[in-house]
């Protein structure tokens, strides 16, 4: 206990008195490694806990334990159950194969980092710095035990002074001499290896720092290696994709699905328009009487899986129609276009019908091969549902009211509304003439069952492709189309073709009189049949030259 008094209050003495010299041992150095130590040891907690794998595991037991190996082990499993059938089944293989080697990656970076990074920052903190603050400690003991040595030395020399056994007390103050002058070499001693340890820290300070560097170069590595393994997978699991027919059609551009599936018109255009020739053409409100919305819902479904179980929905024309509505107002661009927008609404507000008509022509026959291909199909469908009008209420007009925002619509932005508002108009403008003189604009015989997998109804009567509603269209010459056969769609304005391809009946002539106008414009005859053909066109001047058929070839009409 008195040994123990006297340290503390040697303790006291030399905090309040005199202290270790400051080349010894520098307040501000001591702090300063302190703090290093605590900053390496926050670090290599911190990074620890961002590694996946267990610290000081083997290499094959780390990948094991990886998440990484876990999920591509169920992509693998759960890609073997579904097939090579189911194109999720594809993806979770390969994916579950590539998700194997970004474990790989993961497993040699962080063993990397381990050896490079947290070893190193292990030591300095745990080990090294330490050991430089446990021999500060234990010089400052030496020099607790050299104060002690050399208090007890000054009091033996006092007492030979004052006492009278000279020789036992000089015998003693020469023993404590001996330890002052041991306890002073202890305390040089390890002020050279303190030093000597903290010169060595301060000079290695720059390696301990590259540390780091080697942390961000290990994981640039890493990501280099996995940016590659990502780079040599997605070509792979992109064309299995790409080469995936069984995609939505609703929302999907007109180019993208016609490509995917090798459709020259639209799966969800020709299974409508199928249908509603099928048990639609006499519906009344046809476009314009909205759907059952589950109905609606089920039959968009069933469209963009492509699936051939549509028969319950022949029951229900207005759903077909709905979603014959839907498709087209979905489409990324309008059936019409973006592009030609300003030259639609620009040939809609020609004031002169003829030159409108030829307006409008030109601008469809600019429009890329798909469009124009799906818009003549729904066109010549839409001029025959208006041939039953008288029935279905469906006029040219009424169509254009409620389908025609559904072909054009502004590119500019702006609600809903506003942008109906604005084109709603002009669009009728531009659908209801199309429609009205589907035959003028598209010459060419429509086979509605284009892909050959429905059913064609059993027609009605008689009757060809030739429109009711485009009877009435007087020859027009198109622009262009003089220019020869490789015309998109050339001319057939020469009498022997007329004559080839045109039988002439009463019934049929009201269809084809006009065809003859400029093929024979010597003669014009007016008399009760072409004014019989008149009155079956809506909207056309009887004034055209080429209103009036030629006698010979009213006795041709005639006789049938």
């Amino acid at each position: 206990m008195k040994k123990q008094f006297n340290r503390m209050k040697q303790l006291a003495n030399q905090t309040v008195g005199r202290q270790v010299p400051k080349s010894v041992c520098s307040l501000r150095i001591e702090r300063r490694m302190e703090l290093v130590r605590v900053v390496s040891h926050n670090t290599h907690k911190r990074m620890v806990s961002c590694l996946q794998g267990h610290i000081g595991a083997d290499a094959e037991k780390r990948h094991k334990k990886l998440p990484l190996t876990a999920l591509s082990q169920a992509m693998v499993e759960g890609g073997n159950q579904l097939g090579e059938d189911s194109l999720i089944g594809k993806m979770m293989e390969v994916c579950g194969e590539a998700e194997n080697r970004l474990a790989s990656e993961l497993m040699q970076h962080e063993l990397q980092i381990e050896k490079d990074v947290l070893d190193p920052l292990s030591q300095l903190a745990e080990v090294d710095i330490p050991n430089i603050l446990k021999q500060r400690k234990q010089l400052a003991k030496l020099v607790l035990d050299y104060d002690s040595a050399r208090a007890r030395w000054l009091q033996a020399t006092k007492s030979i002074i004052s006492g009278t056994n000279t020789q036992a007390l000089t015998a003693k103050a020469d023993l404590l001499k001996e330890e002052v002058d041991e306890a002073m070499n202890k305390v040089e001693l390890c002020k050279d290896q303190l030093a000597a340890d903290m010169y060595s820290f301060f000079s290695k300070e720059g390696d301990y720092a590259h540390y780091f560097i080697t942390l961000l170069e290990a994981q640039a590595d890493y990501h280099r290696k996995s940016l590659t393994v990502l780079e040599s997978v997605l070509p792979t699991i992109q064309a299995q994709q790409d080469s995936w027919t069984e995609k939505p059609a609703f929302g999907t551009g007109l180019d993208e699905h016609l490509k995917r599936s090798g459709r020259e018109i639209a799966l969800p255009i020709e299974a409508c328009v199928m249908m509603l020739l099928e048990t639609g053409m006499k519906e009344e409100g046809l476009f314009r009487i909205a759907a059952g919305a589950s109905k609606l819902k089920k039959l968009k479904a069933a469209l963009d899986c492509s699936t051939s179980q549509l028969e319950e929905f022949y029951s229900d024309p207005h759903a077909v129609a709905g979603a014959l509505k839907s498709y087209l107002r979905e489409l990324p661009e309008p059936l019409m276009t973006h592009q030609h927008y300003d030259e639609w609404i620009q040939a809609s507000s020609v004031s002169d019908p003829d030159k409108r008509l030829q307006a409008l022509w030109v601008v469809c026959d600019k429009l890329p091969k798909n469009n124009k291909n799906n818009l003549r199909y729904l066109v010549k469908f839409l001029a025959k549902l208006a041939q039953d009008s008288e029935t279905n209420k469906m006029t040219p007009s009424n169509i254009a009211i409620v389908l025609g925002p559904n072909l054009l619509w502004a590119k500019t932005e702006g609600s809903l509304a506003e942008m109906a508002a604005a084109t709603s108009v002009h669009v009728v403008a531009i659908v209801e003439p199309v429609i009205q003189h589907a035959d003028w604009f598209f010459p060419e015989d429509v086979d509605f069952n284009v892909s050959g997998v429905f059913v064609m109804p059993t027609p009605a009567s008689n009757h060809n492709n030739h429109l009711d509603y485009d009877s009435g269209t007087i020859e027009r010459k198109r622009p262009g189309s003089m220019v020869g056969p490789e015309n998109d769609t050339p001319r057939k304005d020469n009498l022997l073709f007329l004559l080839q391809n045109h039988k002439f009946s009463y019934a049929t002539t009201s269809c084809s009189y006009a065809d003859f106008s400029e093929a024979i414009p010597q003669k014009q005859h007016n008399n009760g049949l072409c004014h019989s053909a008149n009155s079956h066109s809506e909207g056309l001047s009887t004034s055209h030259p080429s209103a009036f058929l030629p006698k010979s070839l009213e006795s041709a009409g005639t006789s049938h």
